[in-house]
């Protein structure tokens, strides 16, 4: 659970608040302000792993817990690969460490894993390429400060990662910080549905590019992107056997698990799917039925959850891939609350609705018939991380503040923007403050990973290093 110090700072802040309807935007500012005193800023700052902190293998190995057992040395083998990597897959050791961190109570939806690649691009239901935060496994409503924190985190650690100086590393943090704050004061300024409206897409960030070079290399993301749909997608995941459109093996990343009635289960537990979704996009759905099902090995933190590819077709053989991915509890929900949403597939479709400036329009929910939650969405669908590995300092800075920005859009839809705002104020303090922390967390990081090699070389955990 969160310390005393943490939660005596909640109650601080929310104590000197009327609902919000109650108070104009220059009060709500004036409040955050306030909220200063009670918790400094240069607070945020400060963290020391506590003596009796867990150790981050079993945090690690605890989250393991109910993953496909022969997926799991996958898991760590990712992680093994650098610091990046690590900090990557250990949402859970890093809600631990935030957990003790002062708050200032204005919540948000908060995505709970946010570094910088759980940023990248996506269409739009209007097949328009936007960025924006594309992974919501871990949302849940909780305090600003912790995605903030951790997306700096991130950006220090794959500073380092790249080869950067720590200088380097943290102007890039600083960016990441000042484009939060500065955004998220912009936004304080604009009426809900401006807020609500808000997108970043992708002939915008083209335009903004500094040189010819950056330019050229936001066009080719954008083209690459453009490919990965369903026309481009489709011959390379799927043949023909015995007159039957099928998945082809590619072991072990996509198969077919030995599960005989894999097919009915998947086409029960779609039924449920359907229903959540809205009348009209169960209209477009019902075009296709569905004709395979096979297993696919996800990204670091999800490796060894139970992640399905269907494939289903039209009437005419036009295919539609749906990703059907387990959710768990979120890592955030032992030092906060429980989900409002009793199926956490739902807690994680209605977050990403609250977060993303647009989503995909077969987003839903189910539960198979083993009591496990799934979300699902379409395969891909121009959906695309950004390569941040071995980025120059320019480029991790200019990254970072596109990321810091999306988080100010995605809180700012959410949670008080102008009581935040006013928080954080017009001076760069906050930005040196989380380059302070970000700095001190990158070290624990580094520790951490050295002590999952330690424990992969002696025999503790496998780890399974891919090529």
């Amino acid at each position: 659970m969160a310390t005393s110090r943490s939660r005596s700072a909640a109650t601080a802040s929310k104590g000197a608040q009327a609902p919000a309807a109650h108070r104009n935007r220059q009060q709500r500012n004036d409040i955050g302000r306030a909220v200063r005193d009670a918790v400094a800023r240069s607070s945020h700052g400060e963290w020391k792993a506590a003596r009796d902190r867990p150790d981050p293998v079993a945090v690690l190995e605890a989250s393991s817990k109910g993953r496909l057992p022969e997926l799991i040395p996958i898991r760590y083998g990712r992680m093994l690969r650098s610091p990046f990597t690590f900090l990557r897959g250990a949402a859970a050791v890093m809600a631990q460490d935030l957990a003790a961190t002062p708050v200032t109570g204005f919540d948000v939806q908060a995505c709970g894993d946010c570094h910088l690649l759980n940023f990248g691009l996506f269409a739009t239901p209007e097949r328009n390429l936007v960025f924006d935060l594309n992974d919501f496994d871990e949302t849940l409503p909780g305090p600003w400060e912790w995605d903030l924190k951790r997306l700096c985190a991130s950006v220090m650690v794959a500073g380092r990662d790249c080869g950067l100086s720590d200088a380097q590393a943290l102007d890039a943090v600083r960016e990441a910080s000042r484009a939060y704050r500065e955004h998220l004061r912009e936004c304080a300024a604009l009426t809900p549905m401006e807020v609500w409206y808000q997108r970043l897409d992708i002939q915008t960030i083209i335009d903004a590019a500094p040189d010819a070079k950056s330019r050229e290399f936001r066009e080719q993301l954008a083209k690459q992107a453009r490919r990965r749909i369903i026309d481009h997608l489709f011959p390379k995941l799927a043949t023909i056997e015995g007159g039957e459109i099928r998945l082809v093996d590619q072991p072990p990343l996509l198969f077919h698990p030995d599960e005989p009635d894999l097919h009915e289960r998947m086409t029960a537990a779609l039924r449920e799917y359907r229903a959540s979704l809205s009348d009209e996009r169960r209209v477009l759905l019902d075009r296709y039925r569905a004709v395979d099902c096979a297993l696919k090995v996800v990204g670091i933190g999800s490796v060894g959850t139970r992640c399905y590819v269907v494939l289903m077709v039209s009437d005419d053989n036009d295919p539609l891939i749906l990703q059907v991915k387990e959710a768990g509890r979120s890592v955030l929900e032992p030092h906060l609350r429980k989900s409002v949403y009793a199926n956490q597939g739902q807690r994680v479709v209605m977050g990403q609705r609250l977060m993303q400036s647009s989503s995909d329009i077969f987003l839903g929910w189910m539960r198979g018939k083993d009591g496990l939650d799934f979300h699902v969405r379409q395969l891909r669908d121009m959906k695309m991380s950004i390569p941040v590995e071995g980025f120059d300092a320019g480029q991790l800075a200019r990254y970072a503040r596109g990321c810091g920005w999306s988080l100010a859009r995605a809180h700012a839809k959410t949670g008080d923007a102008a009581s935040i705002a006013g928080y954080l104020g017009k001076s760069e303090r906050m930005d040196e403050t989380l380059g302070q922390f970000a700095r001190i967390y990158a070290d624990q990081t580094e520790r951490d990973h050295a002590l999952l090699a330690k424990a992969v070389r002696q025999g503790r955990v496998e780890a399974v290093v891919e090529a």
